[in-house]
């Protein structure tokens, strides 16, 4: 039998294991607040983007005759002809978040070497805005690159897709605009070819819920998915695979306005489809680090994006 100081050691023992054991679940929880407070920090950081005034472009070039069918081209310095991104930004296509913020991305694009060519389009709320003026915005837009190349050293051979959000959606789509049914109202007989696509917190399918866009997606379309079956196929990307091109999918596994299981569910697709796909998950990255070349996920998703290209992504000052 214990002795009465013998009990007494082993309750000490047990005090004091408990005392450790709930000093240690503090510091577990502290170290997690903290890592919460440094991400919500460099989330809130890289959201300034959004009203941070980024460099100007080279020129400013209208595609169509409506106030919002433009687009900004910048160049890298050298004789050319440049290998080409086609930028859209983000912002649940409402007409209330425009080409500004994505400037950032686009400059930072430009001083690695791509010519960039960030496009505005009719977004919901513009007149003709949302199903199929989006879509046609986005597609026009694109193909008149042809028209630029003859003012401007562009090597139409290398021309790549970058969307951000709403804007990665729209990337994607245009990647696969070729695989439109020809009684679309979308349809293009000859598409500019892209030689690969880079979706950034991209939505990839119109049909799944649970992002931050939930809400604008009926307004985009003109209706909901079981009312218009037949042109949510015609703009959902998911539904439009295989590209036939290169795929890098990229994204924050702390973004809150797009789910991470979104990406790989789209990146699982492509597979399937025999798509040349590539998921790439930042740690402790958001919805905007991923377009902020002041954020510790840049080099990340520039390396990518110039590895469609296999550009060597050195940085040319102009």
């Amino acid at each position: 039998m214990l002795t009465r100081t013998s009990r007494l050691l082993v309750v000490l023992s047990l005090f004091l294991a408990a005392i450790a054991a709930l000093a240690i679940v503090r510091a577990r929880q502290v170290q997690s607040s903290r890592g919460i407070i440094v991400r919500a920090r460099q989330e809130q950081s890289s959201r300034g983007i959004l009203t941070r005034p980024a460099p100007p472009a080279d020129h400013r070039i209208t595609y169509g005759s409506n106030e919002f069918q433009f687009g900004e081209l910048r160049l890298p310095k050298g004789a050319g002809p440049h290998p080409v991104a086609i930028v859209i930004h983000g912002g649940c296509w409402m007409s209330q978040y425009g080409l500004s913020y994505i400037g950032h991305l686009s400059a930072a694009l430009t001083d690695a070497g791509l010519a960039t060519w960030s496009v505005e389009y009719r977004r919901i709320g513009n007149e003709g805005g949302g199903w199929p003026g989006t879509f046609e915005d986005v597609s026009r837009a694109t193909d008149h690159l042809r028209t630029i190349a003859k003012t401007y050293p562009l090597d139409l051979n290398q021309v790549i897709a970058v969307g951000h959000s709403a804007g990665g959606h729209l990337a994607l789509w245009l990647a696969a605009r070729k695989n439109l049914p020809k009684d679309s109202p979308v349809y293009s007989s000859d598409p500019l070819p892209l030689r690969g696509v880079a979706p950034l917190a991209g939505i990839t399918d119109l049909r799944r819920a649970g992002t931050a866009c939930d809400a604008n997606v009926p307004q985009l379309m003109g209706g909901s998915a079981q009312d218009k079956t037949a042109i949510y196929n015609q703009a959902s990307p998911i539904e439009l695979l295989p590209l036939g091109i290169r795929s890098v999918i990229i994204q924050g596994d702390s973004d809150s306005i797009i789910p991470l299981d979104m990406a790989q569910d789209y990146t699982r697709a492509a597979k399937t489809k025999g798509d040349d796909a590539k998921l790439i998950v930042i740690e402790k990255a958001g919805h905007f680090e991923v377009v902020d070349p002041k954020s510790f996920a840049w080099e990340t998703v520039k390396n990518e994006v110039l590895a469609l290209l296999k550009v060597s992504g050195q940085t040319k000052s102009k």
